[in-house]
């Protein structure tokens, strides 16, 4: 049994389908085919029921995934030790992160680390909402929200402090709100879905009900909407550093409250296995961050 079909096997029973476990291998679809064609013949059962458009287990295949999945993260637990990190980085790395946070602080990340890591690449999947670490393949996501349980492992990188910004231009034709009851008569400009707030009160948690007229799906849309004076935004400190330096944006300080530091997470799908590539990219992450900090944003 060659372990690189086993490998073809554990990747599509998750993807869904040989072409895109094929995409994520770096294979074609034909030498997909043939891998798990030959894994069948070793083991004398057929794993998969497949047509060109869909793919399920067979029972056997259902009941061989676990062990399947397990030989695969052995070798590469194996692989891992023996090659240290040292070494550097190999390999695909498949990061999720949100957009903003990928714009503004991993892609700068990405020339230096693939400058001292030759043989590393990386696919960046921006995106705000949580994918699933198994199905979708994903080594690592980085995440900026309080957390819920779950059955993934999370780390924490680093605080994320946020500020209440607006535009010169808002403020100037609405007045600057000083205390939390304030921002009931002001243009908020929130994520779509939510409807309040959490601020601190003398080290208490508070829900500011928000008076909304624009709302989106991404921090990127309140960002922009904030810029061109659309109202007031709640937003993290490294995505705001250019704007309040520049004064494109000024920061709303109310008397009585204080928006809620969230923190960033990275989050894996397991913690019996952290490969190299996975622990280098996020020391540098957590340099960067570090660096965010240091310079006052």
């Amino acid at each position: 049994m060659n372990i690189d079909d086993v490998a073809v096997f554990t990747v599509a029973a998750g993807a869904g389908s040989l072409s895109e476990a094929a995409r994520r291998l770096g294979l074609t679809p034909m030498i997909a085919t043939r891998r798990l064609a030959s894994l069948e013949r070793s083991l004398g059962v057929r794993l998969m029921h497949r047509t060109t458009r869909s793919l399920s287990l067979t029972p056997e295949g259902e009941s061989f995934l676990a062990y399947a999945q397990a030989l695969v993260e052995t070798e590469q637990q194996a692989l891992a030790r023996l090659r240290g990190e040292d070494k550097g980085a190999a390999g695909l790395l498949r990061v999720s992160a949100p957009v903003a946070f990928s714009i503004k602080v991993i892609a700068p990340l990405i020339p230096p680390l693939l400058d001292t890591n030759p043989e590393l690449r990386i696919s960046l999947d921006m995106s705000d909402s949580m994918p699933d670490l198994v199905s979708s393949g994903t080594d690592l996501a980085i995440r900026i929200a309080r957390l819920k349980d779950s059955s993934l492992i999370a780390k924490k990188l680093a605080n994320n402090p946020r500020s209440l910004v607006a535009s010169p231009a808002y403020l100037e034709k609405y007045g600057t709100p000083r205390m939390a009851g304030d921002l009931a008569n002001h243009h908020c400009l929130p994520l779509y879905g939510v409807t309040h707030w959490t601020v601190l009160s003398a080290g208490v948690e508070t829900s500011l009900r928000l008076q909304s007229r624009f709302s989106s799906t991404s921090i990127e849309g309140c960002h922009a909407a904030c810029l061109a004076g659309a109202g007031i935004a709640l937003l993290s400190d490294w995505n705001i550093a250019d704007d309040l330096k520049s004064g494109r944006l000024l920061r709303v300080t109310l008397a009585d409250a204080e928006p809620e530091t969230l923190a960033i997470w990275a989050v894996y799908p397991t913690s019996r296995l952290v490969p190299p590539k996975v622990r280098i990219f996020i020391d540098e992450l957590v340099s960067a961050l570090s660096g965010l900090k240091s310079s006052g944003t």
